[in-house]
């Protein structure tokens, strides 16, 4: 059985939309392709453009400033030859990645990630070409720190205008959107489009095959033959529209059904695609991958990869270091206080779950009353047990410094998810879906929960899920651009500061 268009209540376009999806089912191939290589250039175009003019207008305004006005000499314009290679490493890893073509970019995939890892990678790969050729020297401190910190911003700036730019003109009557043939059995083809938003896919449905099941009725063929004849019927009408990919909605539990599909598309000059129900909602970003010779569908992957983890450490032992050695005298007045305010150790010692769930001990300013053999309980508001100095520290988070030590241990990062009390990982493990794969990264000293307010007493389930949905997010849209975000606004958004007590 054969439709030509998705159901009644997906036809309903304007009279000019209408008239634009014929047009563009009509076009011929050539002159489609033709466009979205258009608007594959015009984005590459972009970024070239973007990170040369960045450069440039750095370079001139550095030394529009330092000469009174005076214009760029050519001798020293070491900025433009910066911005050229930059510019190059930026373009050359964007095609190799597929970053141009239009699918990735109506991806619902945030951009910002992927951006801000490949603007550090293409600077040190500068650096070190200048460092090889002997040509740092000739450049401007000020201007190539100028250059770094502004292109970043001003790049995604341009890199986002562009994208919403596709997004808003790839609808399902735009020219340049993949035609799309849908296969399936009709409640696979109804959940289909009960569960897409197809103007928002970027494609256009120039067709629909259904699948007819099999009726053990007197005369009636059998399966096999039943099967066999409307795939001959869906091939033929696939050649006649010619669509530019074929997906198969027929669940992948049925793989004999699955197995036929794909002996018949395959002869079809059309990409043919598996879309193995409801799994491809719950994890929209599904890859074949392999791991030596085994192939499989990778549903996630490392949360950071190596040269991410290896980033992250450097950044953290740098950071973490410098903040030992200049919050030294801060440590040594607020031990003198904690000493004087109450009997005790400075220090708290606690044992916590980090990464992969191994436990280990956290440092933290002692902000409470010695009480031996007590029951653990969570600090909560006006909680009689905290000191006069404890209550200042915990307001403002100083009893969190010590942590620095546990980074420089290695047991901890300056950002991640916050590590909680051994009694409340495990009680709430059992009722809080994918609470441990917060386990997964190191924990941090601050993270994307805290500075968005999730923080203090957990009284409900409700609580902790938003605290974990935070964590989770931060997991699986790492940068190092997002931990330098979180720390500034560690020190300077309210947020950060609520619920502390």
């Amino acid at each position: 059985m054969f439709h030509e268009r998705p159901p009644q209540k997906y036809q309903q376009l304007s009279s000019d939309r209408a008239r634009r999806a014929v047009w563009a089912s009509l076009l011929p191939r050539r002159r489609r392709m033709a466009l979205r290589i258009g608007i594959s250039t015009a984005l590459l175009l972009a970024d070239l453009v973007t990170i040369l003019a960045v450069g440039f207008a750095v370079e001139a305004a550095y030394y529009a400033y330092s000469t009174d006005g005076g214009l760029l000499p050519p001798s020293q314009s070491m900025n433009l030859q910066t911005a050229g290679l930059l510019a190059l490493i930026v373009v050359l890893t964007n095609l190799a990645r597929g970053e141009y073509s239009i699918e990735t970019c109506l991806s619902a995939t945030p951009h910002l990630r992927r951006r801000a890892t490949l603007w550090l990678m293409a600077w040190t790969i500068a650096l070190l070409v200048g460092f090889a050729t002997k040509t740092t020297q000739d450049a401007s401190r000020v201007a190539t720190v100028a250059f770094f910190f502004a292109g970043l911003p001003i790049t995604i700036l341009g890199r986002a205008l562009m994208l919403a730019l596709v997004r808003r003109g790839s609808t399902s009557a735009s020219a340049s959107v993949s035609r799309v043939h849908l296969v399936g059995y009709e409640e696979d083809v109804a959940n289909f489009y009960a569960n897409n938003d197809v103007e928002a896919l970027g494609l256009r449905i120039v067709g629909t095959s259904y699948l007819r099941r099999f009726d053990a009725e007197a005369g009636a063929p059998s399966a096999e033959a039943l099967l066999a004849e409307d795939l001959d019927l869906a091939v033929s009408v696939v050649r006649f529209l010619r669509p530019d990919d074929v997906f198969v909605l027929v669940p992948w539990t049925e793989t004999a059904d699955i197995e036929r599909c794909i002996d018949a598309f395959l002869r079809v000059p059309a990409a043919l695609h598996l879309r193995p129900g409801t799994m491809m909602d719950r994890f929209p970003d599904l890859q074949v991958a392999r791991v030596g010779r085994l192939s499989g569908i990778n549903i996630g992957r490392r949360p950071l990869s190596m040269g991410e983890i290896l980033l992250k450490r450097t950044f953290d032992v740098t950071l973490a270091g410098i903040g030992l050695l200049l919050l030294a005298p801060l440590f040594i007045a607020l031990a003198v206080l904690i000493k004087l305010d109450s009997p005790g150790p400075v220090f708290f010692r606690q044992r916590r779950y980090g990464f992969n769930q191994e436990a280990f001990g956290v440092f933290k300013f002692r902000s409470m009353r010695v009480t031996p053999d007590a029951p653990f309980r969570q600090a909560s508001r006006n909680d009689d047990r905290i000191t006069r100095v404890g209550a200042l520290l915990r307001r403002t988070n100083l009893d969190e410094l010590p942590q620095l030590l546990n980074v420089i241990r290695g047991d901890m990062s300056l950002v991640g998810p916050r590590p909680h009390a051994l009694a409340h990982d495990r009680s709430f493990e059992r009722r809080i879906a994918l609470y441990a794969r917060r386990h997964n990264v190191k924990p941090g000293i601050t993270g994307w929960a805290q500075v968005n307010g999730f923080r203090g007493e957990t009284l409900t389930d409700a609580a902790m899920e938003a605290r974990v949905q935070a964590d989770l997010h931060y997991i699986d849209n790492w940068s190092l651009w997002l931990d330098m975000t979180i720390i500034f606004r560690t020190v300077v958004s309210p947020k950060a500061y609520r619920n502390a007590f």
